[in-house]
């Protein structure tokens, strides 16, 4: 029996395992693979980090999905206007790169990282209530490409924006 263990992605892995006389890498015409089972392992959910100014980014290798905390949407109340950063645009880490508003308020939105615009939620601009009902799934804001892994470090992870909130809030 041979066991191939395969990395998904940073938390994902996929073990495969075969049955055959031949190995499981063998490249021959005549080489028959049984496979008898196929397990799946994934994280229990993707890190998010924080900003102080209540912004939050997943990531998954180079690439940043952004969107707003559930504190920063409470705060705003109901979200009537998102005005998102468009794709190619370059934002940089701490600088305003869009804005948010409500039938209470006006935000801006800060990047929480430098980088290009890959995607921006057109769903969001169509349907801005979408960050009041689903600001980690449905109602993210953009995605980019980051310049710099390392600007994740300065930011919170989940445990430590929870402390934040507590703490001055």
């Amino acid at each position: 029996m041979s066991r191939l263990m395969v990395q998904i992605g940073r938390c994902a892995t996929k073990t495969l395992v075969s049955q055959a006389r031949n190995d499981l890498f063998a490249q021959s015409k005549t080489s028959l693979v049984t496979w008898r089972s196929i397990t799946t392992t994934r994280c229990l959910r993707s890190e998010r980090w924080y900003t102080d100014k209540h912004e939050w980014i997943t990531v998954d290798g180079n690439m940043g999905t952004v969107g707003i905390s559930d504190y920063a949407q409470d705060a705003l109340g109901d979200v009537v206007y998102a005005q998102l950063p468009d794709v190619g645009f370059t934002v940089k880490k701490e600088e305003e790169c869009g804005a948010l508003e409500s039938v209470k308020a006006a935000s801006e939105l800060i990047s929480p990282v430098s980088g290009k615009v890959t995607e921006k939620n057109e769903a969001v601009e169509n349907k801005p209530s979408l960050i009041n009902t689903s600001c980690y799934k449905e109602g993210w804001l953009f995605k980019v490409e980051l310049n710099n892994l390392d600007e994740i470090k300065s930011l919170m992870n989940e445990e430590t924006y929870n402390k934040f909130l507590k703490s001055n809030h």
